[in-house]
């Protein structure tokens, strides 16, 4: 009953765009927080053969029928309370918009809005911009008909474009011209190219831009890197993509057909006829922004009216602290003791300091121990015994927002070596080849500092208020500042003497 409380509602969100229909549904926590807990996806193709008479076809509108009773049943079943349903650029240009939305709602019981192209950029500006710390960013996001271009800087939209052509229309634009795929994608490439061009500002950005891409081809863009990288991650959302990664994907994808193209690891097969289209479009938009890298965002239209129901002043004003916020959900959502949580991690960061002339760590690891003290004893929902372990797969796995991968998988590392005498290096093997021994050396410190901090709490009574350092010849001595008798707390921080004395060559004594 208590894990019930935490949940206020559900709602559903429906995307309906011109290649495929998506639904999420999320569990809205307290204090501006959700929790996506089931998802569903069909490709429709609903703006397919539209170009030639403006008519979404019966067939297509047959099978989105078909979709909807299905996602019908979904949210009947999560007892959702409240639906918000949107159609983008196909239903908004079909001429047999106003019947196939009545259709929709005598059979389904959805009631679609129409988004108008400003309003789609803006939810997926939305979904971006909580999830992700970019503060200075070009936001690209393909669909199936349209184009979407917002362009920020310090969570203000500065420019907005949007073009009506997308993968599905930039494929049936050159496909009657007899072209092999090598000629096609090159084609594709110069009419998006020409057609970007209009946007004057693109060739006028500040050098720190960066550019952000949205959307399935995004995301199966990612994955199929991800495979040729042996990337040891499995997380779309915030990965890197450099432009000779992009450019060896896009060089092996345009002298394929679409049957040898499906059979790519990492590809949807449902994308592959679609995907060269999409590579070609991105390529266009690179040669004439002249972006080096992209960064790929999981977050668009879905999460941007997610986080506008969950997160009323999100409407106003953007989340300031993206990380803070993602962890306040996960806290939230596996009732992880905050006021416990918050205590280590400010001792964490007390020691962190008063200890810098011994560690001397560059001040990003700083973040790294503030979320591996929040979550330190995030394992304790899973299993007492080995908790430590268990918090190592919980971070690992946990989709944190504003953190990047490599951040997440230390403070991982971290959060598993707070209680251990051995460090695993056959897990940090996996990983060798995306961290550096610089790293390894990090962790063994804050580990040795999180030890410490968690045990200064282990009665979570937050006793022990503050702490001060001197380093005195060969031992590092740890003044307490106490309410009450923490003997206790004493004792099992000593414990971490040997930890100590490994990562920062000092013997360790508190009083």
């Amino acid at each position: 009953m208590e894990k019930q409380e935490k949940i206020v509602e559900r709602v559903a969100v429906i995307d309906m765009g011109s290649n495929s229909v998506r639904m999420v549904i999320a569990n809205i926590l307290r204090d501006g927080h959700f929790v996506v807990c089931d998802e569903l996806k069909e490709q429709v193709r609903l703006g397919q053969d539209m170009d030639r008479d403006g008519f979404l076809k019966p067939a297509r509108v047959s099978q989105a029928i078909k979709t909807l009773k299905m996602f019908k049943k979904l949210t009947d079943m999560h007892g959702v309370s409240k639906v918000y349903a949107v159609a983008t650029n196909a239903v908004r240009r079909a001429k047999n918009q106003k019947s196939f939305l009545e259709e929709i709602h005598a059979t389904c019981g959805f009631k679609f809005k129409v988004l108008s192209s400003p309003e789609e950029t803006e939810l997926i500006y939305r979904g971006v911009i909580n999830s992700l710390e970019v503060p200075k960013g070009v936001i690209l996001d393909i669909s199936g008909s349209g184009v979407s271009l917002v362009h920020y800087n310090r969570r203000n939209i500065l420019n907005q474009e949007y073009f009506p052509f997308g993968t599905m229309s930039l494929s049936d634009l050159f496909s009657d011209l007899q072209l092999n795929p090598t000629e096609q994608a090159q084609m594709i490439q110069n009419y998006c190219l020409d057609q970007f061009s209009s946007c004057t500002w693109l060739k006028e950005l500040d050098p720190d831009t960066q550019f952000v891409g949205v959307g399935g081809a995004f995301r199966n863009l990612a994955k199929i890197t991800m495979r040729k990288r042996r990337y040891p991650f499995d997380m779309v959302h915030n990965f890197h993509i450099s432009e000779e990664n992009f450019s060896t994907i896009y060089d092996l994808g345009r002298v394929l057909d679409a049957d040898k193209r499906a059979k790519i690891k990492g590809l949807s097969a449902e994308r592959a006829d679609l995907f060269i289209s999409a590579l070609a479009c991105i390529k266009g938009f690179m040669e004439f922004s002249n972006f080096k890298n992209i960064i790929i965002s999981g977050s668009g239209i879905r999460e941007g009216l997610l986080y506008q129901h969950a997160v009323p002043t999100t409407l106003e004003k953007p989340i300031s602290d993206v990380l803070g916020h993602s962890l306040q959900t996960l806290m939230r959502q596996f009732d992880i003791n905050v006021k416990h949580a918050e205590h280590v991690c400010f001792l964490c960061v007390t020691l962190y300091k008063q200890l810098r002339v011994l560690h001397k760590l560059p001040r990003h690891y700083l973040k790294v121990l503030r979320v591996a003290a929040l979550l330190h004893d995030a394992g304790l929902k899973i299993k007492f015994y080995d908790y430590p372990k268990h918090s190592f797969y919980f971070i690992l796995n946990s989709g944190l927002q504003g953190f990047s991968h490599r951040e997440i998988i230390l403070a991982a590392f971290v959060a598993m070596n707070q209680k251990s005498e051995e460090f695993n290096m056959a897990e940090w093997k996996k990983f060798e080849n995306f961290l550096n021994p610089e790293d390894l050396v990090a962790v063994l410190k804050l580990s040795a500092i999180l030890r410490i901090a968690s045990s200064l709490d282990r009665s979570m009574s937050c006793d022990v208020k503050n702490i001060s350092c001197d380093v005195l010849g060969d031992s590092v001595i740890m003044k307490t500042e106490v309410v009450r008798d923490c003997s206790l707390e004493i004792k099992d921080a000593l414990k971490a003497g040997p930890e100590f004395a490994r990562a920062f060559k000092k013997n360790l004594e508190i009083i």
